[in-house]
């Protein structure tokens, strides 16, 4: 009996130019149907110059707090805990007033945090400034 020898060149060849025209044939469909949109973007144009001078009807509460971790309230030093008996003080004088707190960079956050807290609770305006240009050092 005779045995069959096993083909050793047998292998088997893919013809892949059919899927190489299926993905061309895709690509120009989801390119000729892809919507193409112009999105709007911000105006980052000042306004122009008002004419009418600004009415300072809204005093500004400084509120800084120092590396040393010092609190200053007007200027006037003070505690982290009374900063909200001296905000009361000033609004009493001025109800439209908002606070600005001016942290120094090294100032723990622990107490920039608190005094935030107490105003945004007690619905006082608040923002906060990171600009050391324009304050007591």
């Amino acid at each position: 009996m005779r045995r069959r020898r096993a083909k050793e060149n047998d292998s088997a060849n893919i013809d892949m130019t059919p899927m190489l025209d299926i993905v061309f044939i895709l690509l120009i469909f989801f390119i000729v149907t892809a919507t193409f949109l112009q999105e709007e973007g911000i105006d980052m144009r000042p306004p122009p110059p008002s004419e009418t001078p600004p009415q300072d009807s809204n005093p500004v509460i400084l509120v800084q707090v120092t590396d040393q971790q010092r609190v200053f309230v007007n200027l006037e030093q003070t505690t982290a805990d009374r900063v909200m008996a001296a905000v009361s003080r000033i609004r009493a004088e001025q109800p439209n007033s908002a606070v600005l707190i001016q942290p120094d960079d090294e100032a723990h956050h622990g107490i920039t945090v608190q005094i935030w807290d107490e105003m945004m609770a007690n619905g006082i305006p608040v923002s906060i400034n990171r600009d050391r240009s324009g304050g007591q050092s």
